[in-house]
């Protein structure tokens, strides 16, 4: 009986000399990002490195939504859709991946979690100054928030200017007026410091798009990537929620808030809300006002 030997052996072309070359640790910076994770209970407790693990990860997943996002803003100023959609799609993505983590979290028992989370301190992942920026950029301004970061200078300065700025939603209702729909002057010069208000007109020039799709197909597809983006955000703060709940009940967070009962609230805010509420009035007679 002839055994077969269980390794592979190296290509001749394969590099293995990087001393004068870039590899792929040093590309990515790898002995500063394996280096990262500090714990800090005494002694230190096998599970808190799943603890920061699972916030690193999110935070770098954050901050490349913050990129997509800062692209699709950018396109739909110039009403380059396609773009705008094509990095939509990549966000969707990455939605997923981040409501996938929920899962490897909730493996953290509330009895394990109980034996290191006094060292966490006031620490707390409502300090994300990154998720905060994901949530203007989408529409969802709170200058209140911003007093949060006091400590932190460049997070601030961060966060004011992109409370400062339109948010991706303020882009593409002025792309609808571009497109020669009759948008509310209210709508395209308001102050995009605030967070969007409903608004029933609006409700009808997505009614137009959604019962003539033949017309105005890209607008269409937009709308339902921007549906699809609002739901993916829900569903991540839905999972946030129960893993929270999971894992400590209805104690109040580290931070000081409320906790679940605080992730409860922000389920009950929206983004698009015109995109939802056309939803009802698909398929009704209009009734003449005269």
């Amino acid at each position: 009986m002839t055994v077969k030997k269980n390794t592979r052996s190296l290509e001749s072309g394969i590099e293995t000399d990087f001393r004068d070359k870039m590899s792929y640790g040093s590309y990515l910076a790898l002995d500063e990002l394996l280096s990262a994770q500090h714990p800090v209970s005494v002694p230190e407790h096998h599970d808190e490195m799943l603890f920061i693990i699972q916030h690193q990860t999110s935070e770098l997943w954050l901050k490349l939504v913050l990129h997509e996002l800062r692209t699709v803003r950018l396109s739909l100023q110039q009403d380059d859709l396609r773009m705008a959609m094509k990095c939509i799609a990549r966000i969707k993505h990455i939605q997923r991946s981040l409501t996938e983590q929920w899962s490897v979290l909730a493996t953290l028992t509330p009895t394990e979690y109980a034996q290191f989370r006094g060292d966490l301190g006031a620490s707390s992942g409502f300090q994300s100054y990154q998720y905060r920026a994901v949530e203007f950029l989408l529409g969802n301004k709170n200058a209140g928030m911003i007093k949060v970061f006091r400590g932190d200078p460049e997070a601030q300065e961060l966060l004011s200017s992109v409370l400062a700025e339109t948010s991706i939603y303020d882009e593409f209702i002025r792309l609808l007026a571009r497109r020669g729909f009759p948008v509310p002057a209210e709508l395209l010069d308001r102050d995009v410091t605030k967070a969007h208000v409903f608004s029933q007109d609006l409700v009808e020039i997505y009614r137009i798009v959604y019962e003539n799709t033949e017309d105005y197909w890209d607008l269409y597809e937009a709308c339902e990537e921007l549906v699809d983006l609002e739901d993916n955000f829900q569903l991540w703060r839905f999972r946030h929620m129960k893993t929270v709940l999971r894992t400590i009940g209805m104690k109040t967070g580290t931070g000081g808030s409320s906790g679940v009962g605080f992730l409860q609230r922000a389920l009950e805010l929206t983004f698009f809300p015109e995109l939802f509420a056309v939803r009802t009035e698909i398929g009704q007679p209009q009734v003449d006002p005269k």
